[in-house]
């Protein structure tokens, strides 16, 4: 069976007949004569037989992740932010933001390529931007830059901003597990007033092993 992320970025892949692992493609480079058994993501339903939505993904990839009968599970994407939050094994609340959270992993990526930053090598800041939209945040870095603030202290105070306006949204758990691509990304995973457990980039895929098993037991 394959199994697919469709994300607005890249595309994750995973192959359960293969013993290869999860595969990362940029989305602009996806051959798309492709078609897969099971998908989920923002362009999930045009390549696939059958669609499961990325909330349930991400439900069930961190029920199938995480040990914990009670946490909160928070996906950072390069469109949206969205979580999930179970106690005592059975979920409490589940929330997607696609406004508030409107391309903040997109904007991270396109600064870094443009400031040409290494974000491994930034210190968190002690302060952080407010921001409620990747997009519109992005005229706080340029503000400060005309200030005399440096190019690279401005997008970490951005980063941080990005990464505190996300935990807010999660309703502000002592601890968060944390999938997505920024997950890589060190100067964001330590902007969060909390104890973060990052779970990489393939998350919403153990979500769809997941379905693929309760399909199969059914």
């Amino acid at each position: 069976m394959l199994l697919a992320d469709f994300g607005t970025s890249y595309c994750k892949l995973l192959d359960t007949d293969s013993k290869k692992e999860a595969s990362l493609i940029p989305t602009r480079e996806f051959d798309r004569s492709i078609r897969v058994d099971i998908a989920t993501g923002h362009n999930g339903k045009r390549y696939a037989i059958r669609y499961v939505n990325e909330l349930t993904a991400l439900a069930r990839g961190g029920l199938r992740l995480i040990p914990d009968q009670s946490f909160t599970l928070l996906d950072c994407g390069s469109r949206d932010i969205k979580y999930v939050i179970y106690e005592d094994g059975k979920i409490k609340d589940m929330g997607w933001n696609a406004e508030c959270g409107a391309s903040m992993g997109f904007t991270i990526e396109l600064l870094e390529k443009y400031y040409d930053i290494d974000f491994s090598s930034l210190p968190i800041p002690k302060t952080s931007f407010s921001i409620t939209c990747g997009v519109l945040g992005m005229s706080h870095i340029f503000d400060a830059v005309v200030t005399g603030e440096s190019e690279a202290e401005a997008v970490a105070k951005f980063v941080k901003g990005i990464a505190v306006n996300a935990y807010n949204f999660a309703k502000r758990p002592e601890k968060l597990y944390l999938s997505g691509g920024l997950c890589d990304n060190p100067l964001f995973v330590g902007s969060f007033p909390c104890n973060i457990v990052p779970l990489g980039r393939f998350v919403l895929l153990a979500g769809l092993k997941e379905s693929l098993e309760i399909r199969n037991r059914n």
